[in-house]
């Protein structure tokens, strides 16, 4: 008999005695989710899943996101069997410090592990990033018998990503969007860490989701195969709506003392019920033995060469046919900007320098978009309903909600989907994604651009309206602690430029960073243009130089940033009429002038030199950093008011007189 003959429920098994395992040695871990989800991952992945064990990277592969990220060890024990380069000592090193099967599933770790999730409601929504680039990617680059880009993603998920309001916010836009090849299960176990959620969560998830414009299909019996796979066939037979597959389970199912409850939920079960689990199900094996005859009969390496090879022969002719198009989408797949574009970047940005022109920082952003647009089709753009002032819209962006082959995402106010959305975007591959908002509303977005720096993806975030300047709106408008938060980042760029060519600047290097992503910080009010000498070009991109050197010898610098670079040169112009030697220094991204060598460093800011003034209309604390405790800060230390800026700025402190004063004071 062949092995794929083999009972469903007893492969099926494979992965509850694996969790459980894993878990119990660990001393540590949700055996629940892994248990209830086995006999849905068994019919999907062996039956369904379209991937390449032997080559996770493959690109036509279809994408699995375990949005329910605590029950990692389903995805682990799925990537064992399936033959992935995932060992049973990987197994046994669940959860220890820098082994391949950390705690919630972690991209870059795991070879298979698509994303990182673990906080809820971020899988779903980073399935609905993988499932608009995919169904753009394949509007841009499918032809007429050759449908290169054609794969689905699927996701897991359970109440608590479906209570999270960021659920709410992605799975609407999907089913607007028509995203037919998205699938969703949910995990409808009815518990969650505090027990029964029918005490919290009583929406009903069908008629919510068929008002997204989702294919809702069931409630079925989670545990029978057969309904599980005619599920499968329904969800595909609609190409025009995302499903929703409501699968009925029992948390923790095979355990006969603690299924149903939620003390199986997000802790060891116990050698005492794992035992009598293994005997409930007939599983007489040690730990972390599984036989030869259900690793046969899960292996996909085989099949999944099969479907690699001969996609690769539609993929070869694809590139007879269409070689222009071939060699274009296998360049945006491996994240690698047109070789002419650095030289392009660097022509613009000496354009924009003889021009002169003096402009808000966000009209900047948007000439450069202009400018840079044409020259990166790769570039997926997008606001959070606010692109008339952020804006995003450059001459050649086109809405894919109107035309799947289109650059621009209309993301409506969903500044956290978005940006979750983004990320999944990011990680599928053929993108560049930016998206934008209001500085202040990146606290909503917060956990998502987080994750952006977590995972080391190339996501442009685009932060107008940075300060106090943005005036009568008022406190719940201007940002204050924001920039010191994405600052404090790991693995995060931020910029911002103190005119339209340190703008320029900001959008390029940010388009060339391939390790993280960048935050780009833009003004709402005109900013003066300032002359530089070709030197002084260059130095923009390295975060922070020399602006205005000192009249003789050197007694006190002035950092500043954006807005404030204005006050800072007219004030050195005073401290130098006064027979002072005083430095500027512009500063618009730390990061990038922090990863300079100590001797450049030094160059622009000699340690000799204490006599520090940073000026900037956001959180005073973060520039002590620069300064010493004896220099000074010309910030905000409370939240702002509602009044015109020029106002805002006096009443603050923020002004050429603050600076000078705190100069004097110093030196």
């Amino acid at each position: 008999m062949p092995a794929v003959a083999l009972p469903q429920r007893r492969l099926a098994n494979a992965i509850r005695a694996l969790a459980m395992d894993a878990v119990q040695k660990a001393n540590s871990g949700h055996p629940g989710a892994p248990m209830g989800m086995a006999d849905i991952a068994e019919v999907l992945w062996r039956g369904v899943f379209k991937h390449n064990p032997k080559n996770p990277n493959w690109i036509n592969r279809d994408r699995f996101v375990l949005s329910n990220g605590h029950g990692s060890m389903l995805q682990y024990a799925l990537l064992h069997l399936t033959g992935y380069d995932l060992s049973i000592d990987d197994l046994k090193q669940f959860r220890q410090l820098h082994s391949r099967t950390p705690g919630h599933p972690e991209y870059g770790y795991t070879a298979g592990v698509e994303t990182t999730t673990g906080p809820l409601g971020q899988g779903i929504a980073n399935a609905v990033g993988f499932a608009i680039a995919e169904k753009t990617l394949a509007a841009q680059f499918n032809r007429e018998g050759f449908e290169v880009i054609d794969h689905y993603t699927y996701t897991f998920l359970g109440d608590g990503c479906l209570m999270e309001g960021i659920s709410h916010e992605v799975c609407s836009l999907a089913g607007t969007l028509k995203l037919g090849k998205l699938v969703a299960f949910y995990d409808d176990n009815g518990i969650s860490i505090d027990g029964e959620v029918e005490g919290w969560f009583t929406d009903n998830t069908a008629q919510r989701f068929a008002a997204y414009g989702w294919q809702v299909i069931g409630p079925i019996d989670g545990h029978d195969s057969d309904a599980i796979r005619t599920a499968i066939i329904e969800a595909h037979s609609d190409t025009t709506r995302p499903s929703m597959i409501i699968c009925k389970t029992v948390i923790g199912c095979g355990s006969p003392n603690k299924q149903g409850k939620e003390e199986c939920h997000g802790a060891p079960l116990g050698a005492a019920e794992i035992a009598a689990a293994r005997e409930a199900m007939a599983w007489d094996y040690d730990p972390f033995e599984i036989p030869a005859d259900v690793y046969e009969a899960w292996d996909c390496s085989v099949k999944g060469d099969v479907l690699e090879k001969n996609w690769q022969g539609q993929f070869d002719a694809y590139q007879k046919a269409h070689p222009e198009l071939a060699q274009e989408l296998l360049r945006r797949l491996k994240g690698e900007l047109p070789a002419s574009f650095a030289l392009q970047a660097k022509n613009y940005i000496e354009e924009v320098a003889l021009k002169g022109e003096t402009i808000a920082s966000r009209k900047a952003s948007q000439n450069a978009l202009n400018a840079f647009g044409p020259l990166l089709p790769e570039l997926l753009g997008g606001s959070a309903d606010l692109a008339g002032s952020n804006l995003t819209l450059w001459k050649g962006c086109h809405g894919i909600q109107e035309n799947a082959a289109g650059n621009y995402v209309f993301y409506g106010v969903r500044e956290f989907g978005m940006s979750a959305i983004m990320n999944g975007i990011a990680l599928h591959g053929g993108f560049i994604p930016y998206g934008a908002t209001f500085l202040i509303f990146m606290e909503y977005a917060r956990n998502a651009v987080r994750m952006s720096a977590l995972m080391k993806q190339r996501v442009i975030y685009v932060f107008t309206h940075d300060s106090i300047g943005l005036g009568e709106d008022g406190p719940t408008h201007q940002p204050i602690e924001q920039l010191a938060s994405l600052r404090g980042t790991p693995n995060m760029s931020v910029w911002r430029p103190a005119d339209a060519v340190e703008s320029a600047v900001a959008w390029l290097s940010s388009l060339q960073k391939n390790d993280g992503p960048s935050a780009l910080i833009f003004s709402r009010q005109n900013l003066p243009h300032i002359e530089r000498d070709a030197l002084q070009l260059d130095n923009i991109s390295k975060g922070g130089y020399v602006l205005a050197e000192e009249q003789g010898v050197l007694e006190a610098i002035i950092i500043a940033t954006g807005s404030e670079i204005d006050l800072a040169l007219k004030a050195q112009k005073i401290l130098t009429e006064q027979g002072k030697g005083v430095r500027v220094v512009s500063m618009p991204s730390v990061d990038a002038f922090m990863a300079q060598d100590d001797a450049y460093r030094q160059k622009v800011l000699p340690n000799e030199v204490r006599a520090r003034v940073a000026v900037e209309a956001s959180h005073a604390d973060y520039w002590y950093k620069f300064v010493g405790l004896d220099g000074k800060v010309i910030g905000m230390t409370s939240f702002g008011e509602s009044a015109p800026i020029k106002d805002l700025y006096q009443h603050f402190g923020i002004t050429v007189d603050a600076v000078v004063e705190a100069v004097n004071s110093l030196s």
